[in-house]
């Protein structure tokens, strides 16, 4: 489910339960609605606010490290990859079609990363292969195949965690027992707050910012697919600097 959509789930499902509890202020008994139960009312609920903005910030916060993490995760691989060709540079022409697939398999990441076509997971074996059928003539050229193949392991071990990285899943079951908290707290409000223009507008604000916030958790928690996306910048710039003699 994307970001937007479950936002505006959210929204509906805070906005709605706030006008329930306005429907339901008129049909129940007045001492229902007493001072003494208003009292218990908020009592109640205040535990729920709790539990509610702790379950938000751990969710949050989960959600920011896992962007972070994305984002370095990204730059270390595409340092490598310029390293690695840099290596293949040195080792003479012989790696020229290794250098070609290496500069494939940034691309791939790159159109990954803009969702215009999928990338091609086994491009970075390519590479390896190709260092692998490589006869090296002298110590350099052993040394710098060495080294070659340790970098392409690098970058290979760190594609695949991406991979399974994009696969991972917000604890969704966490996730609909905090929207079933707040849904219930926009009830209470809804059924505790009096009926006029500003408590209208601010229930509404508030509804708003709550879907807001679930809707960044979610999208941080997802840095390659959703509307807020790791930034492809370093990619463009090793694409810049592979090739070069």
């Amino acid at each position: 489910m994307s970001s937007v959509v479950l936002g505006g789930i959210v929204f509906s499902c805070l906005l709605g339960a706030a006008l329930i509890g306005a429907l339901l202020r008129a049909y129940l008994p007045e001492h229902h609605l007493s001072t003494e139960s208003r009292d218990a009312i908020k009592l109640a609920t205040a535990i729920v606010a709790t539990l509610s903005a702790v379950a938000l910030g751990f969710l949050t916060a989960s959600a920011k490290t896992t962007f972070d993490h994305a984002e370095v995760e990204l730059r270390m691989s595409v340092a490598q990859a310029v390293l690695l060709d840099r290596v293949m540079a040195h080792y003479g022409p012989e790696t020229q079609e290794a250098r070609s697939q290496l500069r494939k398999f940034v691309e791939a990441q790159l159109d990954q990363s803009n969702r215009d076509t999928p990338a091609d997971d086994l491009a970075i074996e390519a590479v390896q292969d190709e260092l692998r059928s490589l006869m090296p003539q002298t110590p350099a050229q052993r040394s710098l195949q060495a080294r070659a193949l340790e970098v392409s392991g690098k970058i290979a071990e760190a594609h695949w965690l991406l991979v399974e990285t994009e696969s991972e899943q917000l604890p969704w079951s966490f996730v609909a027992v905090l929207v079933l908290w707040l849904t219930l707290l926009f009830a209470t409000f809804g059924l505790l707050a009096p009926s006029n223009a500003t408590v209208t507008c601010t229930l509404l604000v508030c509804a708003l910012s709550v879907a807001g916030a679930v809707f960044l958790i979610v999208d941080l928690a997802h840095p390659y697919l959703g509307l807020i996306q790791v930034s492809d910048a370093p990619l463009r710039t090793a694409l810049e600097q592979l090739g070069r003699p």
